[in-house]
């Protein structure tokens, strides 16, 4: 009778292993599909010679600069502007964040409006919101250059 029990308990470990290695497989390939799913940005707005032709059309204006804490008591740094655009082009752009010595210390580019916002009409302007939770602390405290590096023609 010992020998039936010690039986049973041997195949029942060895079902609850196999039960515990499929669970972690499992959840390896969750996260190694999730990661590599997240880790996806979209792909640059193109700039060849027309989107280049039309850049000078848009204009930037009014910015400033916030900082506040987020709801986890951290401190982010937010830039309020306004982006008047004569014509229907998603915008991407590049922000440079630089030190005391002029050296960038944070570049960073993106979509001021995104793909599911209406474009802007001939002459029409819109505010733009742009958010950071991590500058380098060693940034000089003044606005970052802004340059265009993608139009979206609609």
């Amino acid at each position: 009778m010992p020998e039936e029990q010690k039986s049973g308990f041997s195949a029942a470990f060895l079902i609850g292993a196999a039960i515990v290695a499929l669970l972690f497989a499992g959840v390896y390939q969750y996260t190694q599909h999730s990661r590599s799913a997240g880790s996806s940005a979209p792909p640059p707005l193109p700039m060849a010679a027309a989107e280049q032709a039309y850049a000078p059309r848009i204009h930037f204006t009014g910015f400033k600069r916030v900082r506040a804490a987020n709801f986890l008591d951290q401190e982010v740094t937010i830039l309020f502007g306004n982006v008047t655009n004569n014509g229907d082009r998603e915008i991407q752009v590049q922000l440079e964040f630089k030190d005391v010595l002029n050296q960038v210390v944070l570049r960073d580019t993106v979509r001021v409006l995104g793909s599911h916002a209406l474009p802007l009409a001939p002459g029409e302007s819109r505010d733009i919101q742009i958010t950071y939770e991590h500058i380098a602390a060693d940034w000089n405290q003044a606005d970052p250059a802004l340059r265009i590096t993608g139009l979206l023609f609609r």
